[in-house]
């Protein structure tokens, strides 16, 4: 099942996508894709490559509440929790057409695998992901002032080039059992009072 380990598991995917794609030859550099933290950025150890950092979790709320899938007993589940992943793709290089070239080919990468399959999804965390589950990847919408926000936030005095992505839905399963309720039997209906009124009275 898609579970908590799915957050992880998209962006393990998502860098080892880029990773298994390029060839030291193509840049005639050796590439690093990795995750980032936020702290990661003032101790950035990536000379070429592309570090993914995840700046909102965002419920879905046209798939609000998803049928839970049905467990090994017949049961069904509760609701899934169905999420967007907010990150950024930050392009790192020792010279400028290095970093615009790598920008362009990650965004050529993406383009071209807009869909997640279970096995990549799986690649890196295994038994994640169900086999019919997939993942989309596709450039977000974020305000250039809403970035330089982030930048901010981050403490850093350089901005480097990066690039908004939305991975959606990821689906988080439930590990508990939908509550059941019998079925109504009978139903009571109350009469209204009913006063009378009397002549002379309003």
């Amino acid at each position: 099942m898609a579970d908590y380990r799915a957050i992880a598991g998209v962006c393990e995917a998502v860098v080892g996508l880029l990773r298994t794609s390029c060839s030291a030859d193509d840049f005639n550099n050796e590439l690093e894709f990795k995750l980032f933290t936020s702290k990661d950025f003032a101790e950035n150890t990536i000379a070429n490559g592309a570090s993914l950092f995840m700046y909102r979790i965002f419920c879905n709320g046209a798939h609000r509440i998803p049928a839970g899938r049905i467990g090994l007993d017949g049961r069904r589940l509760d609701t899934k929790l169905p999420l967007e992943l907010h990150f950024l793709l930050t392009v790192w290089a020792k010279d400028a057409s290095l970093q615009y070239a790598l920008a362009g080919w990650i965004m050529r990468v993406l383009e071209d695998t807009p869909v997640l399959p279970a096995g990549v999804l799986n690649s890196a965390l295994p038994n994640v992901f169900h086999p019919d589950e997939t993942v989309e990847i596709g450039l977000a919408d974020l305000r250039t002032e809403d970035l330089f926000r982030i930048w901010d936030v981050l403490g850093l005095n350089v901005y480097q080039l990066s690039i908004p992505y939305m991975a959606r839905v990821v689906h988080i399963d439930s590990t508990q059992r939908l509550r059941e309720f019998g079925a109504v039997q009978e139903r009571e209906i109350e009469a209204a009072a009913y006063e009378p009124v009397l002549p002379g009275q309003s």
